[in-house]
């Protein structure tokens, strides 16, 4: 849902019109009835508009002169810091730079020695109380080397100019400061205007620019109270030019050399119907490269929270060139250039030494956390519409997917179902029953999930808004008086997360006694950028003040995170700590993954935002956000029959699937396209269900390792070249490729299958390594299952999720080269936490020299569960078996029953996955 219309009787959006609020409308009038057919560029800042972009863009490689004292009077080192002594001598100002170790992490802070006022380090994005791990420190002539381990990870600080370079396993993997760039704008008192400068007195002060003090955008000036405060640094990837991540930015998978555009932005913004192949700023931000080549992979994370811009370099040919020097072998322009700019804080580092992908994603994870395995419905279909009219309307849609025979999970309801755009209410014309209408559809396993956004309607009388009066927990302006910007119910005032008590507050609004509902009702957080329809580029201007004395601008991209913070809390208090969260968020930042999923925002239907949602769910997955998503059909205008198909095809095999739609177009439910299309939508969401095993142990490995679900080629095949740019396929797992058809009217795709068996999912026809072009019809979803893969389905289809957790399961076998597979299974109640105490069983399968045998992982484990082995079906054979037996604790030792000879069959099993057993193929 973005800035769109409703007309209403009383106006836009259901404001009263007056006076004083025409020139808000005139100003956003093109946002607000959706008629721009491309995103009003004038409504945000480029680098050349932003002050402190356009001072950093200007700094020359050769700059800075940053020096560091490397005399051993000057550095303190304990066993996992060392702590050195760094000085501007243009002018003489001083610095401290910090080098800290983790688990093959090295972390590198610089800050001002004693600055004028305290400068903003970033809370909350990554784990607390995390731990540090030894290292070896050793001083040279010229630079004092750290260790980590026996030589796993090296970190070399060089002092004159300041120069950090990294190493793994010998090789130089990272750079930083390695093109002197470091720029470090330290606090200083405004100067008079007619002040002359000082003798000795560093550039930074001699200069003056209009934009250090006071900056003006879209008729909204930023005072600046603090003066200039930015900082900039290049990191540079010596291996290779194949960089990923910066999401959320609806680009290419692999990044984009910027070298004659503007740099990529990381500033959460509200931008609706969002163009495509730009890095402008869109609703998340994770400043996070991985440079990825065969020899090594390095990860980046900059922490800071404030605007950041990152000028990247790859090719003086850009991607394409790059492409084809890396396919071809070509060692020139190896390098792959990063400079990252941010408005205020410190610089906080931190380098992920790998060597593998799954190394970096690893330590991604212990420092930032992961996500949390969750419930089963919520890696079903989901149904959403902005919005659904009333409980009849909602009920009506409830029951047809039941008569048309498509499963689903839960139905949404957007902010139409307040009273009035006050959060935490319901309309009682509209909804008069919300907790029987609730149970109605819960009877049936599925959910309703309600959207309840940031801002609050300043309304006297309302609950929340008098409250957050009273108890003071607005964001304030810069004179201290209590915000007010304009949203979805006119005049607003934005909750202030970043104070324990407002998150206490807002935590406690979610028991069952304040909101009608049920246990069965969760939570879309949305418009937390957050978003201000009457505010500089659409959200809240950068002075305002936050708990902590802290300005907005410092901490603008962690405002969402805090949001979903407190109300994971709230639904943790709710339940008593008994039932896993779910949150849907819009805006996003390090560490959300461990409170919420996350979709892609205000698409729209046509086939290239289809084409997007690949490439921006892989860049979010392997950036930590693992539980991703697009909507379906696109939300804003009228997806054709063709489209909404493919949508639903190519959603069915991404972690999160929602149709979701703006209240302007129409209807879209999936059962409105005519009966070969309902029939075909209903194939695509079965071929969902059946895969709900392998999705939920995917996800229970992810908050294990971090490894996402959904998977960029190149993560699972690291030293296979031709994988690095693909971004129109993807992995789930380890087990399965899939290649969505994506273009309209395709009779075919080419589809790459990296080294190895593969076998069609469906057919199980087999296909050797290299590029295949297949023909496609309307009903085909190429998807391939890796031969030495096991895949565990359920192939009785039901209404929902909760109706199939007892259901048998059948396995997928595909033998490798040498006649082998493996894989995993595993299982649990659905929806607690009490797989933490090990109330869950996890089954290790394996095929080998004509026996399939599983294993209990886990085998005290208290869980217990029905669930069976009802279908075996194994592709790969040399030649079709005489006798099948199987034995176990509960079937004893039998012979089966098995059909076919390409693929073998075998019915029956009866072996329960809550013991060992084995199957013997004679």
């Amino acid at each position: 849902m973005s800035e769109s219309t409703r007309k209403t009787g009383t106006g836009l959006l259901g404001w009263t019109c007056v006076p004083h609020a025409l020139v808000l409308y005139l100003s956003i009038l093109c946002v607000l009835f959706n008629s721009c057919d491309t995103v009003d560029r004038s409504k945000f800042r480029t680098c050349e508009q932003s002050g402190f972009c356009k001072r950093q863009r200007a700094v020359k490689e050769g700059y800075s002169k940053y020096k560091v004292d490397l005399s051993s009077g000057q550095v303190s080192s304990s066993s996992d810091k060392v702590t050195f002594s760094v000085v501007n001598p243009d002018g003489g100002h001083k610095f401290v730079l910090d080098v800290i170790a983790y688990d093959g992490v090295f972390r590198v802070k610089m800050n001002e020695e004693s600055p004028l006022l305290p400068r903003y380090e970033v809370e909350h994005a990554l784990l607390p109380d995390l731990k540090t791990t030894p290292m070896q420190v050793s001083k040279g002539s010229d630079s004092w080397t750290l260790t980590i381990g026996k030589d796993d990870a090296i970190a070399q600080v060089f002092g004159d100019p300041l120069r950090i370079d990294f190493f793994s396993q010998r090789k130089k993997v990272a750079v930083f400061n390695g093109r002197s760039t470091l720029k470090f704008e330290h606090l200083r008192q405004k100067p008079d205007v007619n002040d002359e400068p000082k003798e000795g007195e560093d550039s930074e002060n001699q200069v003056q620019e209009p934009s250090m003090w006071e900056e003006s955008f879209g008729g909204n000036t930023d005072s600046k109270p603090r003066g200039p405060e930015s900082i900039a640094a290049d990191i540079d990837f010596p291996l290779t030019q194949s960089l990923y991540g910066l999401p959320e930015h609806a680009d290419t998978l692999m990044l984009k050399d910027t070298t004659n555009s503007d740099p990529v932005r990381l500033y959460n913004l509200d931008v609706f119907e969002y163009e495509l192949d730009n890095v402008m700023a869109l609703y998340g931000a994770i400043p996070y490269v991985i440079a990825h080549s065969p020899e090594s992979t390095v990860g980046v994370l900059w922490l800071n929270a404030a605007e950041t811009w990152i000028d990247v370099g790859v090719s003086k040919g850009g991607l394409v060139d790059s492409i084809v020097n890396l396919v071809g072998g070509s060692e020139e322009n190896k390098e792959g250039r990063t400079r990252w700019m941010s408005e205020s804080g410190i610089i906080d580092t931190f380098f992920f030494m790998g060597p593998t992908p799954a190394d970096v994603i690893r330590q991604y994870g212990k420092l930032t956390g992961t996500t949390p395995l969750p419930q089963m419905w919520s890696i079903g279909s989901h149904q959403c519409r902005w919005n659904y009219n009333d409980e009849d309307d909602l009920l009506t849609v409830d029951a047809n997917f039941d008569k048309y025979d498509i499963p689903y999970d839960s139905i949404w309801l957007d902010i139409e179902y307040t009273d009035g755009k006050k959060y935490f209410t319901w309309d009682h014309h509209k909804f008069p029953h919300p907790v029987e209408m609730i149970q109605n559809i819960s009877s049936k396993g599925r959910k309703l999930v309600t959207i309840l956004d940031p801002h609050i309607k300043r309304e006297s009388g309302y609950f929340l808004h008098e409250d957050a009066t009273n108890q003071d927990l607005y964001v304030k302006d810069k004179n201290g008086k209590i915000y007010e910007g304009w949203c979805w119910p006119g005049s607003s005032s934005y909750l202030d997360f970043f104070d324990p008590k407002v998150r206490q507050y807002w935590a406690s609004l979610f028991a069952l006694d304040k909101f009608p509902s049920t246990l069965d009702t969760y939570i879309w957080n949305d418009m937390n950028e957050p978003s201000v329809f009457n505010g500089p580029e659409v959200t809240m201007p950068k002075d305002m003040m936050h708990y902590g004395n802290w300005e907005h601008r410092d901490v603008h991209n962690l405002y969402g995170l805090m949001h979903i913070m407190s109300t994971y809390e709230g639904l943790i208090q709710r339940s008593e700590n008994r039932l896993r969260p779910f949150i849907l968020t819009r805006s996003h930042y390090v560490g959300a993954q461990r409170y919420a999923a996350v979709w892609t925002g205000d698409n729209k239907a046509d086939w290239g935002h289809l084409r997007a949602s690949i490439p921006m769910c892989l860049s979010l997955s392997i950036s930590g956000m693992s539980h991703c998503g697009a909507d379906i059909g696109g939300f804003f205008h009228n997806p054709d029959a063709e489209l909404v198909l493919r949508w639903y095809q190519t959603a069915a095999f991404q972690p999160f699937m929602r149709n979701h739609a703006h209240i302007e177009t129409k209807r879209r439910e999936p059962w409105l396209f005519g009966d070969q299309i309902t029939a075909l939508i209903r194939s695509a969401v079965q071929k969902r269900y059946a895969l709900l095993p392998y999705w939920y142990t995917l996800f229970y490995e992810n908050e294990k390792t971090g490894m996402p679900p959904m998977r960029p080629l190149w993560l699972q095949y690291p030293n296979d070249i031709n994988t690095f740019p693909i971004q129109d396929q993807h992995m789930i797992g380890d087990g399965l490729l899939v290649h969505p058809v994506t273009d309209q009217g395709a009779t075919n795709v080419q589809v790459y299958l990296p080294k190895g068996n593969w076998y069609d999912f469906y057919s199980h026809k087999k296909y050797e390594g290299g590029t295949h072009t297949l023909n496609v019809g309307e009903d085909s979803i190429p998807v391939f299952q890796r031969g030495g893969s096991i895949i565990p389905t359920k192939q009785r289809i039901r209404r929902s999720a909760f109706l199939m957790r007892r259901d048998p399961y059948t396995l997928y076998v595909a033998l490798d080269e040498n006649g082998e597979a493996s894989g995993s299974l595993y299982s649990d109640d659905n929806e607690s936490f009490e797989y933490r105490e090990g109330h869950y069983v996890l089954n290790s399968i394996k095929f080998k020299n004509g026996r399939l045998s599983s294993k209990v992982v886990n085998p005290n484990s208290p869980f217990r569960t029905p669930e069976w082995v009802e279908r075996i079906v194994i592709v790969g054979l040399n030649k079709k078996p005489s006798s099948i037996e199987a034995r176990s604790k509960s079937v004893g030792q039998t012979s089966l029953e098995f059909e076919g000879d390409y693929p073998i069959v075998i019915r029956k099993p009866g072996v329960l996955i809550t013991e060992d057993w084995e199957i013997e193929i004679a």
